[in-house]
């Protein structure tokens, strides 16, 4: 599938980056050492949604005076997210799994409680991000069982079930 997505993907993204750029004046991709399946670590690409110099990571750490403007509509349609495909064929995630974790946030998840989600893969799409579907916020304990809860039991058909729930959950209102 993620073959097939590639070359879609590939015109969505050189019509961003070059915007990026242009904005940005920096390298539109941008390059993070995440955590995935079993905890190994991989580096994972994106389109650059930031000003140069400014660290990617999680929404509630990041100034909105440091998003490009072209960077809001990139991430409001997730288009950031496609380079993803490549690492997708080069086997360090799947297309459904639990989100990759940056370092810093994978650190605090090493007690045996939480450390589970890293027996499932890392993915574009998971459980959680469609599970916050039409509720309000998601708090983080909940984040962190329905990874742990997808890691004991991900399946082909539970697969199928969050890439179906995907597209309508890529359209909602809210962040996820």
């Amino acid at each position: 599938i993620a073959l097939l997505a590639l070359p879609f993907a590939a015109l969505l993204c050189i019509l961003c980056v070059i915007p990026v750029w242009v904005e940005g004046r920096a390298n539109p991709f941008f390059l993070q050492t995440r955590l995935g399946l079993h905890a190994r670590p991989f580096r994972l690409l994106k389109i650059r949604t930031m000003s140069a110099g400014t660290t990617q990571g999680a929404s509630h750490e990041i100034g909105t005076s440091t998003v490009l403007r072209v960077g809001r509509l990139i991430r409001k349609l997730k288009i950031d997210e496609l380079p993803q495909l490549l690492n997708v064929l080069k086997g360090e995630m799947c297309l459904v799994g639990n989100r990759p974790l940056p370092l810093y946030e994978a650190e605090l998840l090493t007690t045996n409680e939480w450390s589970t989600r890293f027996l499932g893969p890392a993915g574009l799409t998971g459980l959680w991000q469609v599970s916050k579907r039409g509720k309000k916020e998601m708090s983080e304990i909940e984040r962190k069982e329905l990874d742990n809860y997808y890691a004991a039991n991900f399946s082909l058909a539970m697969d199928v079930k969050i890439i179906l729930k995907t597209f309508p959950a890529l359209i909602q209102k809210e962040k996820v």
